[in-house]
């Protein structure tokens, strides 16, 4: 269905809109979504587990902007993006650790952890709002910027990442875990499952995919501006996850569905910026077609309270 909406809308803009159906246009657009569908990925795995994400844009963030800072001095590329790494694994880890530990419901406690890191990332590290990348490091540059046969590299990343989230998550006994947990997380325990640990597993999966997402945008624009962190792309990442078909109540999706989400979210963006609508009209859609999305969600995944209390 979403796909059908997908073909649909491109053939309407196509007929309405000028400079839509432009080449450039169109690589344009798919070079700029390709961040948002890791993002995507990023926010899938811990959505099919039934948990959500509100830190993954600040961690991601604050990440990048550090790695790029460190870029700045002597310090090495590959040293730079290992401590970018590190600081969203930490990022991952405490989320984990919150939810499954301490037993704060996941939309708080990334909430706080997100605001903490940011927070302290601009009182303590980072020089200003704006990380800009220097010019002499080629290898993030050409993650936003670069081609393979006329491929941009953007496209290559988040196809990459697509396929190994998905082998990960349906080839896999983790993946498998995965859906386990989200689909009940009581019977998942009571075969055996060691859900605590695989919480920490998933939202520190989902913060090194979201670096990686990171990189792509700041080597496409040259830098990060750190503002990115009090925007709508969080709400732009949770719209190409339940428009695309995850299911809020766990335990069903694929990153196919990311990427159908990806492409029907990144059309109708790219749509509405062509129609010149400005900032507050296009909240007003997305918040329309997010609404949508999640009552469509609820009439056709219920959750059974019954069966999630008993554990069966």
């Amino acid at each position: 269905m979403v796909l059908f909406v997908v073909v649909a809308l491109f053939v309407v803009f196509s007929l309405t809109l000028d400079g839509f159906l432009n080449v450039d246009n169109l690589v344009n657009l798919v070079r700029s979504v390709s961040a948002l569908g890791i993002f995507g990925v990023a926010m899938a795995v811990v959505v099919i587990a039934r948990g959500m994400d509100l830190s993954l844009i600040a961690s991601m963030g604050v990440a990048t902007a550090v790695a790029i800072q460190l870029m700045r001095t002597p310090v090495s590329t590959p040293v730079a993006l290992l401590t970018g790494l590190g600081i969203v694994v930490i990022m991952g880890l405490l989320n984990g650790f919150l939810i499954a530990f301490v037993e704060i419901p996941a939309l708080f406690a990334t909430l706080a952890s997100g605001l903490l890191v940011y927070g302290l990332a601009r009182t303590t590290v980072l020089d200003g709002l704006i990380a800009e990348l220097p010019g002499d490091r080629q290898f993030v540059l050409a993650l936003g910027q670069g081609t393979v046969f006329g491929i941009p590299v953007p496209i290559i990343v988040f196809a990459v990442v697509a396929v190994l989230a998905q082998l990960m998550l349906s080839r896999t006994r983790g993946g498998r875990f995965i859906y386990a947990h989200g689909d009940n997380a009581g019977a998942a325990a009571l075969t055996g499952i060691a859900v605590r640990p695989l919480t920490v597993f998933e939202y520190t999966a989902s913060a090194a995919i979201g670096f990686v997402g990171g990189l792509v945008t700041a080597g496409a624009v040259g830098g990060l501006n750190t503002q990115v962190i009090d925007g709508s792309l969080i709400y732009d990442v949770l719209l190409v996850v339940v428009v695309g078909g995850i299911s809020l109540v766990g335990g069903r999706g694929s990153v196919a569905s990311v990427v159908a989400g990806t492409a029907l979210i990144g059309i109708m963006l790219n749509g509405m910026t062509i129609m010149n609508m400005n900032t507050h009209e296009q909240d007003i859609v997305k918040g329309l077609i997010l609404l949508a999305a999640l009552v469509l969600d609820n009439r056709l995944h219920p959750r059974d309270e019954e069966t999630v209390r008993q554990g069966d």
